[in-house]
């Protein structure tokens, strides 16, 4: 079977639809809780592409209950489990549809801003460095080139668009849309998880060189929610290949963005289709990642 066919890009549960489908994830609303479902779709310069990524979702969920876990005491989270017996019906029935790839949570109200934090330069920060010097308004030392170590890492926020490209913003926006004290807060959660998370990170092989989180208000305590440093929301860079001035061999689906770059796709629906051998290595990829950080492999 070929893997495009293996993938599982909707999840259906009997009588039930989702509340909300974004580009990889599946919402149930339950009350105060929701449960949280991730497919094998995948996304390349925010467009949903015709394939899945088989495995993808499985290695989401769990590489995101890693950090949700272990980071706790740092920032607590939405999770509250991932055992789909302890879920409420018609989903505890489901087992075979579910386990592995969706989590029962907390429902907390989103803070509308991505949370940025960069340890290196890359991606958009990069860009904006070379035309201003700075990155979402905070200034860096000239001479940086690509991927390079920030003297330490920064918070770069970013618009949350519910369609199209987030927007790097500045501190003082961020400041408006969530409130300066929240802002203040969120930021200062965002670098310890970060700084933590990339020393672990280091132990296993990898730069953790950005990374996006995104938190929400429950009865005025702050919440991690959504996904926990996984390789949709992070470039984890192979410490072993690492020279700065170049592009990294990054551990995400920079595999999939290389391709669609190099036959010159211009980003706009529809997409093209990817290869087989494209799509091959992308899940290799992200089951290499989960299973250096957290010691596991994903379960089949």
């Amino acid at each position: 079977m070929k893997a495009a066919e293996r993938a599982l890009r909707q999840v259906e549960i009997p009588g039930k639809k989702p509340d909300y489908s974004g580009k990889v994830r599946d919402i149930y609303e339950l009350g105060d809780r929701l449960i949280v479902v991730a497919t094998d779709r995948v996304s390349a310069y925010d467009v949903i592409l015709n394939e899945g990524i088989p495995g993808k979702g499985r290695v989401l969920t769990q590489i995101s209950k890693f950090w949700f876990e272990k980071l706790e005491g740092i920032a607590p989270s939405h999770y509250l489990t991932t055992d789909v017996a302890a879920f409420p019906a018609p989903f505890a029935q489901h087992p075979g549809l579910l386990e592995g790839r969706s989590m029962l949570v907390r429902r907390a109200k989103r803070y509308d801003v991505e949370c940025v934090v960069r340890g290196y330069l890359a991606g958009s920060g990069y860009k904006e460095y070379k035309a201003s010097g700075e990155v979402c308004g905070v200034k860096l030392p000239p001479g940086l080139t690509l991927s390079s170590k920030l003297p330490s890492p920064i918070f770069t926020p970013a618009t949350k668009a519910s369609e199209g490209h987030d927007e790097n913003i500045s501190f003082d926006r961020m400041a408006t849309i969530v409130g300066g004290p929240a802002a203040e807060k969120l930021r200062a959660i965002s670098i310890a998880i970060y700084t933590a998370a990339a020393a672990h990170a280091e132990r296993c092989g990898f730069i953790l060189a950005d990374t996006k989180f995104e938190f929400g208000d429950l009865d005025g305590s702050i919440l991690w929610i959504d996904e926990a440093l996984s390789p949709d929301s992070s470039r984890y860079w192979p410490i072993a290949t690492y020279k700065e001035g170049v592009a990294q061999d990054s551990y995400d689906k920079q595999v999939i963005r290389d391709y669609l770059d190099a036959i010159k796709w211009d980003r706009n629906p529809p997409p093209p289709a990817l290869t087989e051998d494209v799509i091959e290595k992308t899940s290799r990829r992200y089951e290499e990642t989960l299973a250096r950080i957290t010691g596991s492999p994903a379960r089949t």
